[in-house]
């Protein structure tokens, strides 16, 4: 487990964490989310020793990270892949992280064909694309079998096979009990991948919850419903009360809040009308995320006519993120 108490960071008049506190629990994949700039980089620094908190703490399994005897034991950790040595084969970038840290030799060959580099071993990561270089950021932090691993983008680069390969793991792991906490841009692959959200912005806490929690409360469902008869359809609707409320679309379509689809069909079939349409709507993970941190955005591209201070409209793609850097597992410092 991973437990943040009351963690803040300031660099001069910036304040860049502001009072954190949430733990990150075992047995389910944990998803790290903010904007550019809120703050995710150096929280994640923080519970790795790299940056030292103004106040406050993490504690990893009960300890602060300086105090693990063998880190690499403790936590593993992928926060930025290409922080590896350029004159050192895959193999000898292992040995180097195993050797400081007590880990057999013949672990290094286990990470090593569960990621699918076996076969490059011996060849320098200078050579790698992106995706190799994320796996073998990856083995590094499956390399002490940990029973707490992070990802900072762990996607990145990766083809369709490596990022259905990653998201599976991540799961597999968590279902073996171990706490596995992943910050990504990639909202759809978050959506599919964490089963809870910790969401920053500007450096403070927004929501700590469930993924269907998170969805549910900050965005707008409905059910959308259409038929050759949309003004009778209406007005059975409109009849029903109970906090129900109907909103004609563009498209002659019916958007019915307050009352779930299986109630209109029974409704409407009660009425003898036809329907062509009967489907549930809920807002996506991106779209919930932007609805919630739109106040909290540092960096915000303006569309042409919205004025300043416009956010995004839901469903425009989020900015890339940047990256954290590697740590080394003997020092416990940036590379």
């Amino acid at each position: 487990m991973i437990e943040l108490a009351g963690l803040t960071k300031r660099y001069g008049g910036k304040t860049a964490v502001d009072d954190l506190t949430f733990s990150v629990r075992p047995g389910i994949v944990t998803g790290f989310l903010g904007p550019n700039g809120a703050g995710k980089s150096t929280t994640m620094r923080m519970m790795l020793g790299l940056d030292h908190p103004t106040s406050g703490e993490v504690l990893i399994d009960g300890e602060r990270y300086d105090r693990l005897r063998d880190p690499l034991l403790a936590i593993g950790a992928l926060l930025e892949a290409k922080a590896v040595h350029p004159g050192r084969t895959a193999y000898n970038h292992l040995l180097c992280l195993a050797q400081s840290n007590g880990i057999a030799r013949e672990r290094i060959d286990v990470v090593l064909d569960l990621v699918g580099l076996g076969a490059v071993a011996r060849k320098r990561p200078k050579g790698f694309s992106l995706g190799m270089g994320q796996r073998l950021g990856i083995a590094s932090a499956l390399l002490g079998d940990p029973r707490i691993l992070m990802f900072d983008e762990p996607v990145n680069g990766l083809d369709p096979e490596g990022i259905h390969w990653i998201r599976n793991l991540m799961k597999r792991l968590a279902a073996d009990g171990r706490t596995v906490f992943v910050s990504s841009h990639l909202m759809s692959e978050m959506a599919l991948t964490a089963e809870h959200l910790v969401v920053i912005g500007q450096g403070r806490l927004l929501a700590d919850t469930s993924m269907a929690d998170f969805i549910r409360e900050n965005s707008r469902s409905f059910v959308r419903v259409r038929g050759p008869e949309p003004e009778r359809l209406r007005a059975v609707l409109e009849r029903t009360g109970g906090g129900v409320t109907v909103t004609e679309t563009a498209e002659g379509a019916l958007e019915v809040e307050g009352t779930e689809a299986a109630r209109i069909g029974e409704l409407v079939a009660g009425q003898g009308l036809v329907l062509h349409e009967l489907s549930p709507q809920q807002a996506s993970l991106e779209e919930a995320f932007m609805r919630l941190t739109h106040g909290s955005v540092e960096y915000e591209a303006h569309n042409g006519g919205e004025g300043p201070g416009a956010p995004d409209p839901p469903g425009a793609p989020p900015a890339a993120g940047g990256w954290g850097a590697q740590w080394d597992s003997r020092r416990g410092k940036g590379e």
